[in-house]
């Protein structure tokens, strides 16, 4: 079933499109704005552009979901299939499954939101084009590493993310910005230099780098000593993508450092590609690879889910000087520990549940890393003690509407039921209930155990979180009075905000800091409103909803794993 009846050639097209575009918008974000798209000034031109070609790039991607044929999710559709390296057999294959549609849905339209948000938010910086050129090559790459279907292509698409998220980082970041960016990128070329050798070694002795025909083959092609080391090798580079513990330790710096929209954009899409690359390549490539491994990376995943909560834990604690965004990023080890224990059980129901949490993560860590940066903006800090303190407690008393928001993220991050956090993690603790024959049952039962307890020590970190930011008194001389706010302008925004610099990019913290006075606390502004419904509405369909996500990736799902039967 398809919702609009559109042609095979169109849906090459589309994808083909989604892909490109953002490239050669890159490539134009960097020559002259032509005569009358100007604007006010070429900064504000430029960051036009972002908006624009994001959102078209967007709407593509909605067209092809709805000229998707829903009755056939387990089927490649909008395929092209074009020789590129014939001495090499290397193809530029391109598809799309009930897998890589939803990733592809997701990595757009957070896109598309970043550009917005950073149209009235931009971050202090160089120079507004190379900002947008650069998120523009970033989305490019990660659109490009869900819809590629040969092994070295993915892996060009793989790596072609990380030269932009490294500037974005580098340059536009906050404190520490450069020790981060260069621990990201030493950590992932690191892994990525292993998994190359990986990809080679399963494409040299199977004799094709398609991943549908090698997902066909089942890994029959392969022995199992090749699997083995193909598995080592290959899920050594995702697991640092990932991340995995313990190659998680570049996640926390680099998410502290990065600016708003590099923050949601790293949580909420490019930690997907390595879990992706787990569900796409080794499970049914190397299934007996992955089979001597799982127990290894399910017992990885649980440290991970019971690591991440107790560093959240520690940083949420009084006195801890805890930073919030490096907490929330804390936080995302332990979800994505959730999504590798849901594929290490190699069982539909644990994998399903492993893509039903990629997606909710990615939904809800970028509303949260949203609100953390808002919040940081309007104190100037993101310090837990600070913003508990005397000027910052009781977030719901001065900013109602942005601190509700923030305490939905929370409880969306924690699991609760009827929210999109609950069913990624519900799935893959059932799948580790009833792993797939040939693993040990108590050994996952174990690790379904540990998990289910690292739950508990998500709700009370990010109740914590809630309690200490949102709740509490404050002195009675500040209390919030609609005589104390500053008149709003036409966009929702305060005059007496920090004004952009004149090259366009905002002024630093410390130079626009102000004292975080009831009267000058900002509540949710109309750009942001734009910017964080969409989150906080698809966090609540797919949790009241899960059927259509499930709809999507079970039917491809059961074929992967069969070995492309069925």
């Amino acid at each position: 079933m398809t919702v609009i009846d559109i042609s095979a050639s169109v849906m090459q097209f589309l994808l083909a499109f989604i892909v490109v575009a953002p490239l050669l918008g890159a490539v134009a974000a960097l020559l002259p704005a032509p005569p009358g798209l100007k604007g006010k000034n070429p900064d504000q031109a430029v960051l036009r552009h972002g908006v624009t070609v994001t959102g078209a790039v967007l709407v593509a991607a909605i067209v092809l979901a709805v000229g998707f044929d829903h009755d056939h999710p387990a089927t490649m559709q909008a395929t092209t299939d074009i020789s590129w390296i014939p001495a090499l057999d290397v193809r530029i294959h391109l598809g799309i499954d009930g897998i890589s549609l939803p990733l592809l849905l997701l990595t757009a339209l957070l896109t598309f939101l970043c550009a917005l948000y950073s149209y009235f938010k931009l971050p202090a910086g160089p120079s507004p084009k190379a900002f947008v050129a650069l998120v523009l090559v970033l989305e490019s790459g990660t659109l490009a590493t869900f819809a590629v279907l040969d092994l070295l292509l993915f892996f060009l698409a793989f790596e072609m993310v990380l030269i932009p998220m490294y500037f974005l980082i580098a340059r536009w970041g906050g404190g520490q910005r450069q020790a981060a960016a260069w621990k990201f990128i030493l950590y992932t070329l690191l892994g990525s230099v292993v998994m190359l050798l990986g990809l080679l070694l399963v494409g040299l002795k199977s004799g094709t780098f398609d991943m549908v025909a090698l997902a066909t083959d089942n890994g029959r092609g392969l022995t199992t000593s090749v699997q083995v080391i193909a598995v080592l090798a290959i899920g050594l580079g995702l697991a640092v993508k990932t991340p995995m513990w313990p190659l998680h330790s570049w996640l926390p710096d680099a998410h502290t450092a990065a600016p708003t929209v590099g923050s949601v954009l790293l949580a909420g899409v490019l930690l997907k590609m390595g879990t992706y690359g787990f569900v796409r390549i080794l499970l049914p490539v190397a299934p007996d690879g992955m089979r001597a491994f799982a127990p290894y990376l399910a017992a990885f995943a649980v440290v991970g889910i019971v690591y991440g909560s107790l560093a959240c834990l520690a940083l949420a604690r009084t006195g801890a000087k805890g930073d919030l965004k490096r907490l929330i990023a804390y936080s995302s080890v332990g979800h994505m520990g959730f999504v590798l224990l849901g594929i290490a059980t190699m069982t539909p129901t644990g994998v399903n549940g492993a893509l039903f949490a990629n997606i909710a993560h990615g939904l809800i860590t970028g509303l949260l890393f949203f609100l953390v940066g808002a919040i940081k903006d309007r104190y100037g800090t993101a310090d837990l003690d600070t913003l508990a303190g005397a000027t910052g407690a009781a977030l719901y008393g001065r900013a109602p509407r942005l601190g509700a928001l923030l305490a939905f993220a929370a409880i969306a991050s924690l699991g609760l039921p009827g929210l999109a956090g609950f069913w990624g993690e519900m799935l893959t603790l059932f799948g580790a209930y009833s792993p797939a024959e040939g693993l040990s049952r108590p050994a996952f039962r174990t690790f379904m155990a540990i998990g289910a307890f690292g739950t508990l020590l998500t709700a009370a970190y990010m109740l914590i979180v809630v309690r200490r930011v949102c709740m509490g008194e404050h002195p009675p001389h500040s209390r919030l009075s609609p005589d104390d706010r500053a008149p709003r302008a036409a966009d929702g925004s305060e005059p007496s905000a920090p004004s952009a610099t004149p090259d366009g990019s905002e002024p630093s913290a410390t130079a626009g800091a102000r004292p975080a006075t009831t009267s000058q606390l900002a509540d949710i502004r109309t750009y942001e409103a734009v910017a964080w419904t969409p989150l906080a509405a698809l966090t609540v369909l797919a949790g009241l909803w899960p059927a259509v996500l499930l709809g999507l990736t079970d039917p491809a799902v059961q074929q992967l794993l069969a070995g492309g039967k069925s």
